[in-house]
């Protein structure tokens, strides 16, 4: 069993995967190539040589003549790279759709120990409809944070990197956590990175970041004696504690061990030496795991900059942000401040106070899939991105926040591959249905399963049934609701990111009501580990990232982060119809309800409202299509929105109607309050 993968991110994009299934049809070679589209002579050509290359050549040409073809696109969809100027370019590693329209890739240092070692950290803002570009300066490291969408818009961004990984065989210096206590009940301590402990046989360990220790907790008591009179005060001290990674000062044996001491801290002035000192078991030289940071920020999609607001508790490096029904938001799980999963101590973030409290206790592996449910119950669907060991937290189910009672759901086939699986609340959100699609083994296991699943959670007894299954095993597959209520799919490899050039350039819709996939156009950039997919307001797919650990089949040459942009037009957009156009109305809703001009009430048949992603490592838990009362006269329509905040959670959404072949309209953005 391995806890955790023992290597980390390289970059790259890997070759494509041969296609198999439903997706291999459009990608056989024609058995005849027509005059029209080569010429005779290019034909005769190719039979008289019998050369596989030109065939291969002609067979390409054929097919970009294929999917150009009005009739293609129509029932298919198509794909589109973006031009993205080279100073724009941005290993994304998280991808968030803003109120205004734009979406914001946040690479922090991407991936890129370089760029972390020299405090470079990145986050890039674009504007999808005028195709524009800004560098946002970025105060932290927000490589593997968590967010979430705040009811006014705002994004909370928090956790992020405080230190890369070292591997086996590859640590210098022993290492380890060193828990620091403070018995002074009038003053807490602050430790610069730095301060060296000094254990009882002499060896130094020095603190690799500043640490602050809390004052210690005081408490009066007051006793009697058996005459019944008062006695005096009496006080009860309770050292505070706070925890630092420490390293070995030197190279070498001896400062490994696994024996509890107490650490004196070098340099404390005398008064001090008494009150405040290190404890540590372990400090060894094995695998060091990243570590999370404790900062969190709002980012502000108007003035486009981020706001500190107070910082979390815990460090986390891989957490999930998960919105409560009373806007409210969950952090959970994450590396610690050690590099340990954070084990079992939540946290919420309130929106009004701008303040951190303490959640739940659960433990969950990094990364876990929690979406909110009608009741306000989050379902934690299994999906998740890899940290933590294989026999602990991964067992889906249904927990109630308020009295931290968690239900197991059943019945997922595979159920030791939810490992980079995906997860979406299935569309609408009032049918109470989640789905997870494909997955892998724990760690860097080559295990991959084509296994759908559903879990009805209006269901009596929520139990997981299966689904139809994808085209072969599939780990980061990227999948997003569309406005016409199904559900996109696309990207994905078939190992632990994309080995043996594994990535499957293919894409695939599911629709809920006839609970089955159909094709979709295949992409022509693969994506894997560390990729992002969202709706955008005009009804178009953007996919961003791939982190491939090789860049070749025989995993040789180490891969490099994929930095190109494509983007998914939908079929309802290649129909050659017209689409519907809301016109004036508000932006925000009145008594529930919603009121635009159109002149094309007659042709719409429902309206959905969808709230805008924040998504990465194949985690998008924001994102949710609610479906609208719609009433109609001859000079527009009106919406009106569920009162149950458990179903629709105060926030930014976009407002789409759609006309009876699913042909959407753009966008409006509305607020719920």
């Amino acid at each position: 069993m391995a806890d955790r993968p023992t290597s980390r991110p390289k970059k790259g994009q890997n070759g494509p995967a041969a296609p198999t299934g439903a997706a291999a049809s459009s990608a056989k070679k024609p058995k005849k190539l027509k005059n029209t589209l080569l010429g005779g002579g290019a034909v005769i050509l190719l039979v008289g040589l019998n050369a596989p290359a030109a065939l291969d050549f002609a067979q390409e040409k054929y097919h970009a003549y294929k999917i150009a073809q009005p009739g293609y696109k129509a029932e298919f969809g198509s794909w589109a790279v973006l031009d993205v100027p080279s100073e724009y370019k941005v290993n994304a590693i998280h991808a968030a759709l803003l109120r205004t329209g734009k979406v914001l890739l946040i690479a922090g240092s991407g991936n890129d120990q370089k760029k972390f070692d020299s405090g470079t950290f990145d986050t890039v803002l674009w504007d999808p409809k005028k195709n524009t570009f800004k560098k946002i300066p970025t105060p932290e490291d927000f490589f593997c944070a968590g967010h979430a969408q705040l009811p006014d818009g705002q994004l909370l961004v928090a956790g992020g990197t405080a230190r890369y990984e070292v591997l086996d065989g590859k640590v210098s210096r022993a290492g380890g956590g060193m828990r620091v206590k403070n018995e002074n009940p009038d003053k807490a301590v602050t430790l610069k990175k730095g301060t060296r402990f000094r254990s009882p046989s002499g060896v130094e360990y020095v603190s690799k970041f500043d640490v602050t220790v809390p004052r210690a907790k005081r408490e009066f008591k007051v006793g009697y004696f058996a005459s019944g009179q008062m006695k005096p005060w009496e006080t009860k001290v309770t050292a505070a504690e706070s925890r630092v990674f420490v390293e070995a000062a030197k190279e070498g044996p001896g400062a490994l061990t696994t024996q509890a001491a107490q650490y004196e801290i070098v340099g404390l002035p005398e008064k001090d030496a008494d009150d405040v000192y290190g404890l540590a078991q372990r400090i060894t030289t094995e695998k060091q795991d990243f570590q999370g940071i404790k900062a969190a920020y709002e980012f502000d999609p108007v003035a486009e900059k981020y706001v500190p607001v107070q910082p979390m508790k815990d460090a986390r490096w891989y957490p999930t942000l998960a919105t409560l029904e009373d806007g409210r938001v969950l952090a959970a799980s994450g590396l610690n401040d050690v590099g340990d999963v954070v084990p079992g101590d939540n946290e919420i973030y309130d929106p009004r106070t701008k303040k951190w409290s303490k959640g739940p206790f659960r433990y969950f592996p990094t990364y876990p899939a929690l979406f909110l449910t009608k009741g306000g119950k989050l379902f934690y669907s299994g999906s998740n991105a890899g940290y933590g060991p294989a026999e602990k937290g991964r067992v889906p189910g249904l927990w109630d926040v308020k009295t931290n009672a968690f239900t197991k759901v059943g019945g997922m086939a595979d159920p030791d591959q939810l490992e980079t699986s995906a997860s979406v609340l299935l569309p609408p959100a009032q049918d109470q249905k989640v789905m997870v699609l494909g997955g892998g083994g724990v760690g860097e296991s080559e295990k991959a399963t084509a296994r759908t699943a559903i879990a009805d959670l209006k269901a009596g007894k929520p139990a997981f049934t299966s689904g139809p299954p994808l085209s072969q095993g599939t780990r980061y597959l990227s999948s997003v609701l569309l406005p016409d209520d199904t559900v996109f799919t696309s990207g994905g490899s078939r190992d632990y990111r994309g080995r043996s050039a594994s990535d499957l350039l293919t894409a695939q819709f599911y629709d809920p009501k006839a609970n089955a996939f159909r094709d979709a156009a295949e992409p022509t950039v693969g994506r894997n580990y560390h990729s992002e997919a969202l709706l955008l307001p005009d009804g178009r797919i953007a996919t961003f990232g791939s982190d491939p650990l090789y860049g070749d089949e025989d995993n040789t040459k180490l891969g490099a982060f994929e930095q190109r942009v494509e983007i998914f037009t939908p079929p309802y957009l290649e129909k050659g119809r017209a689409r519907p156009v809301l016109e004036e109305g508000p932006d925000a809703f009145q008594a529930s309800r919603a009121s635009y001009r159109t002149k094309d009430a007659d042709r719409i048949v429902k309206a959905r409202l969808m709230r805008p992603s924040a998504v990465t490592h194949t985690t998008d838990v924001e994102q949710r299509s609610v479906e609208l009362g719609l009433k109609k006269d001859r000079n527009g329509v009106t919406v009106t929105v569920p009162a149950d905040r458990t179903l629709v959670p105060a926030g930014w959404y976009m407002l789409f109607v759609t006309d009876k072949d699913g042909v959407p309209s753009e966008a409006k953005w509305i607020q719920v309050k």
